[in-house]
């Protein structure tokens, strides 16, 4: 049994093969799915989607690159999409260095604006972030000291200290087919260090397939590959991993049933 606790199913890449990713998810023991939101104005679409399917279940949030274009939307709209039994997270959001798409000022608000959900709610945060460990550390431990708030740092590429100042706050990390890769040793290296009750493993699809799939469009199904690297770094067996990061999943992600989709 595993989890693949972020990709992205409303993006044109599965338009037309809904049924075939679900279902070759279900057939490598992928029980439960969540496709994340990336800009709230767009969220009947992807509600949708998870109200279509048992195991597929959403995050309400703007990415950061479309930060500056949805500061209109609070907390308080945050929260109340909530309200629908399929959201079990608030985001993705955070701050995105790399390709700087929306003001660094802009992504910052949205940010705290998500966090705030985040801490309201009790739903964890799917944070997004690349190039910008500096910050977001900063702001991670600014925010944990006005009260606490459940977060995962997705598809992580940051640093070693980033990864132990976020787990210190009681944060936790995810990992993608990036683990898989070749020139990745430094992040596997992270990887085997973290504590075990703060792994998780998703594909971030339709981007970056793991492994044999690398080059082609990812799905849920390859998260498979990422959770067989993930055990060897940490020397434990698939099984291990599997159990592991699926109680991690459901102790983060609280409000998600654990039965009802395995059974569907």
């Amino acid at each position: 049994m595993l989890i693949d606790s972020h990709c992205h199913l409303d993006f044109p890449d599965f338009a037309g093969d809904l049924d075939g990713v679900v279902g070759r998810a279900q057939a490598a023991g992928v029980t439960h799915i969540v496709s994340i939101s990336t800009r709230v104005r767009r969220h009947a679409g992807l509600l949708a989607i998870a109200e279509r399917y048992p195991s597929v279940f959403c995050s309400v949030g703007t990415h950061p690159h479309h930060a500056h274009e949805e500061l209109d939307i609070g907390a308080d709209a945050l929260i109340a999409a909530t309200a629908h039994p399929k959201v079990v997270a608030i985001g993705e959001a955070g701050l995105d260095y790399f390709y700087d798409n929306s003001p660094r000022d802009a992504q910052e608000l949205g940010f705290r604006a998500h966090i705030a959900a985040a801490r309201s709610t009790g739903l964890p945060l799917v944070i997004h972030c690349r190039d910008a460990d500096d910050d977001m550390a900063r702001i991670l431990e600014e925010e944990s000291a006005k009260g606490a708030f459940t977060a995962v740092l997705h598809c992580f590429t940051g640093g070693r200290d980033l990864a132990m100042r976020a787990t210190a706050l009681g944060l936790s990390i995810s990992f993608t087919g990036i683990l898989t890769f070749k020139n990745s040793d430094a992040l596997r290296a992270i990887a085997a260090e973290l504590p075990a009750d703060r792994i998780l493993v998703e594909t971030d699809a339709p981007f970056l397939a793991p492994g044999k799939f690398r080059g082609k469009r990812n799905e849920p199904a390859y998260v498979v590959e990422t959770a067989k690297v993930l055990a060897d770094v940490r020397g434990v067996s698939l099984e291990t991993i599997a159990r592991q990061t699926t109680d991690n999943f459901f102790r983060l992600f609280a409000k998600t049933p654990r039965g009802e989709a395995a059974a569907a």
